[in-house]
C-alpha cells in the first residue's frame, strides 16, 4: 500500500504562488502513477495535474494550464505542485493521489486507490 501525506496548503493574496508537497511513504520503487486533484464547496472534484510515470510529460486540467506545475523529487518519494498566480477560484482542498500498481498515467480519480489527507488553500481577493 501506499501512504501519502500532504503539505504547504495556507492563505494566499490573489496572484500570489504556493507551493504543495506530497509525501509518499511504503512504496517500492517508482510503480506508481501519481497526480493532484481539487474540490471546493458546491463543485465535483476536478483534475488538476498529473505526470506520466514512465515519459515523464505532464498533463494539466484546463484550469490551471500555464499557471501551475507538476514535479517530483529525485527520489521519487516526493510529489510536488508549484501554484502560481492564483485566483480566488483556485481556493479548494487539495488532494495527491496514487495510482493502482502498474498504472501509467491517468486524469480520472477512479484509476487511483490511494489519496492523501488533503491540504487546504485558500486564495483571499
Amino acid at each position: 500500500q501506499v501512504q501519502l501525506v500532504e503539505s504547504g496548503g495556507g492563505l494566499v493574496q490573489a496572484g500570489g504562488s504556493l507551493r504543495l508537497s506530497c509525501v509518499a511513504a511504503g512504496r517500492t520503487g517508482s510503480n506508481y502513477a501519481m497526480g493532484w486533484f481539487r474540490q471546493a464547496p458546491g463543485k465535483e472534484r476536478e483534475f488538476v495535474a498529473a505526470r506520466n510515470r514512465v515519459s515523464g510529460r505532464r498533463y494539466y486540467g484546463d484550469s490551471v494550464k500555464g499557471r501551475f506545475a507538476i514535479s517530483r523529487d529525485n527520489a521519487q518519494n516526493t510529489l510536488y505542485l508549484q501554484m502560481s498566480s492564483l485566483k480566488p477560484e483556485d481556493t479548494a482542498v487539495y488532494t495527491c493521489a496514487a495510482g493502482r500498481a502498474g498504472t501509467i498515467y491517468s486524469d480520472s480519480a477512479a484509476d487511483y486507490d490511494y489519496w492523501g489527507q488533503g491540504t487546504q488553500v485558500t486564495v483571499s481577493s
